[in-house]
């Protein structure tokens, strides 16, 4: 095989070990900030820097969108160079569905989600997944990538749904000490 080429499979054992890696981080960096400020003052934190995570990610996909010409729309988001994930290698798989008309996805086996639990630390783990919510309000406020289920919290798969997002989310989400987690909810608030 020439050198410039690689097996599929190898190239998602890659994506899998950098995965780990970016879990492992994230729990070090939470982690550290729960043990030196209390879980409340931690968990804060850990949300904020999330939060600003998110936003720089939706911005950058923002920008990729714009430069291909196309509106930002749900339907946009993730497409051509606006794409934000890898498409194999951070989970065994993923799918797209309908439940009660409402087109969903759904990612199964979570890499991050495995490290957590085998370092017990599924709650913590599980304020990584804000980055969902973060990153798309950044990429067009009037929209969120929420969860319906997330494996950290004991599902078999993280469910996500796409929902308009409420004048209220949308101040929330842009001020810099109100609360915004709740956002991450596939109901309105």
């Amino acid at each position: 095989m020439p050198e410039d080429l690689i097996k599929r499979e190898d190239a998602a054992r890659e994506i899998e070990l950098v995965s780990r890696r970016l879990g492992l981080l994230h729990l070090a960096f939470a982690r550290t900030l729960m043990d030196e400020f209390g879980e409340e003052v931690g968990r804060r934190l850990v949300l904020k820097a999330i939060k600003r995570y998110g936003i720089m990610i939706g911005e950058e996909v923002k920008r990729a969108v714009q430069a291909d010409g196309l509106p930002l729309t749900p339907d946009n988001y993730g497409v051509g160079k606006g794409r934000s994930l890898p498409e194999f290698g951070m989970q065994e798989r993923s799918e797209e569905l309908e439940v009660g008309g409402e087109k969903r996805s759904r990612a199964y086996g979570c890499v991050m989600a495995k490290v957590w639990k085998e370092y017990g630390e599924d709650k913590l783990g599980r304020l990584y997944c804000y980055v969902d919510p973060a990153k798309y309000m950044a990429y067009n406020p009037n929209y969120k990538l929420a969860h319906v289920t997330a494996i950290p919290d004991g599902s078999p798969y993280c469910e996500f749904c796409i929902k308009e997002t409420t004048q209220q989310e949308r101040d929330d989400f842009v001020s810099p000490d109100a609360d915004w987690d709740y956002i991450d909810r596939c109901t309105n608030a």
